[in-house]
């Protein structure tokens, strides 16, 4: 039997542990003034986590933002089919994010995997890194910082 902490959830919401990681030096040295500059709907575009086996949309959903889906690897796929989810393109992982101050939301991530939600919060580092964080239970987090997909 899987650990519930396995598959598409590890790949979703386990990950880089500091966002320093995955900033560049200049945003890593004051990442605060590098984010207050960023204009609004700067968390908008498509995003991956960080072994790249899913990219998302992120886009406004009325007053909210929500990440949709738009690509995702075999072992993702397959991992999301056992957990009952297929298909998996399409599925929105990130719904109802709402302002919880200059560049943080909050709101519900789906784990395709275990098919549920848990709560989440998303920080715009800079502006090609969102940290994302999960919870269960609001004592089992787990987090990873995200980077914008460039074409």
């Amino acid at each position: 039997m899987r650990h519930p902490l396995t598959g598409l959830m590890a790949m979703l919401l386990v990950g880089n542990a500091t966002a320093a990681s995955a900033q560049s030096p200049a945003t890593a040295k004051d990442p605060a003034a590098a984010v207050a500059k960023l204009p609004d709907g700067a968390y908008l575009g498509t995003w991956k986590n960080p072994s790249g086996s899913v990219h998302i949309r992120a886009a406004r959903c009325g007053e909210q933002v929500c990440g949709t889906i738009v690509f995702a690897n075999d072992k993702a796929k397959a991992d999301a089919r056992r957990g009952g989810t297929d298909p998996l393109i399409g599925t929105q992982l990130f719904e109802e994010f709402t302002a919880r101050g200059p560049r943080e939301w909050r709101g519900r991530v789906f784990v395709p995997d275990m098919n549920r939600r848990v709560t989440g919060t998303a920080r715009l580092v800079d502006e090609n890194s969102i940290r994302v964080e999960g919870c269960a239970a609001r004592v089992i987090c787990r987090n990873q910082v995200w980077t914008r997909v460039t074409s």
